[in-house]
């Protein structure tokens, strides 16, 4: 995708990355075996219903990051074309390289703007109006967030009149309200901040780009569903339940 031609984007041409390497500690025994990826929800590996989720809403590309069991992943998923996608896949290595390190490895597989979302998340939105927000407010990121009030976890983000303010996973502010839903848009020149080969956490980038005003704030209403904890997984598989076709 030629950065010139952003005034007619569509989201087939915004490759997703996936971040899913994490060991998913949590949810043990389950996973001592199993990435989390496959992990059962509504009778099919969680991966199946992500993919199918981002189709429907007009993904064509995805980059899967993949760290602890990620061979079962791809060897579950291979080309795509079962799922009508056209998947690639980017291996931490003999060392997991978190979620800001494994993104950079994947750099090569990207295009000049790429989503960035969770392995293990669920976010049924309006993909479509987020691109657009992005199309039309130039900055090298942009958050999605959710009015959360801790709910569903702790707040991280101050957002308010539209505006991303403040941004922040360590230290609590008492003025977030909002919290970093998981579906991200980023420019390839964000992934530059990041060194090569080296274990890094997304969350740092973010807070940055926030900190310079380099990363536009989208509010959604929908609120998000994993499965990284046995509770997040029963919420996520009665959710699919109810939605799916």
């Amino acid at each position: 995708m030629r950065p010139e031609s952003h005034n007619s984007w569509t989201i087939a041409d915004v490759p997703v990355a996936l971040l899913a390497g994490g060991l998913a500690t949590r949810l043990r025994p389950i996973t001592a075996t199993l990435p989390k990826a496959l992990v059962d929800v509504a009778g099919r590996p969680f991966i199946d219903h992500q993919l199918a989720l981002l189709r429907k809403n007009g993904v064509r590309r995805v980059v899967l990051c993949l760290g602890h069991l990620g061979e079962q992943v791809e060897h579950h998923l291979g080309d795509g074309a079962a799922h009508g996608l056209q998947l690639s896949y980017s291996h931490d290595g003999p060392r997991l390289l978190g979620t800001g390190g494994a993104l950079r490895r994947a750099a090569a597989l990207l295009d000049d703007v790429f989503w960035v979302m969770y392995g293990d998340s669920y976010m049924d939105i309006d993909y479509g109006a987020v691109l657009a927000h992005f199309r039309h407010h130039p900055a090298l990121g942009l958050m999605t967030v959710l009015r959360n009030d801790n709910c569903w976890d702790r707040s991280n983000v101050v957002f308010r009149d539209g505006r991303l303010l403040c941004y922040d996973k360590r230290l609590v502010n008492p003025e977030m309200h909002h919290i970093d839903y998981g579906v991200a848009l980023l420019r390839r020149e964000a992934l530059a901040r990041l060194a090569p080969d080296r274990a890094s956490d997304l969350a740092d980038l973010y807070c940055a780009l926030v900190a310079e005003g380099q990363m536009n704030g989208y509010e959604v209403t929908q609120r998000f569903y994993e499965i990284g904890t046995t509770a997040g997984l029963e919420e996520t598989r009665a959710y699919v339940l109810a939605h799916s076709a």
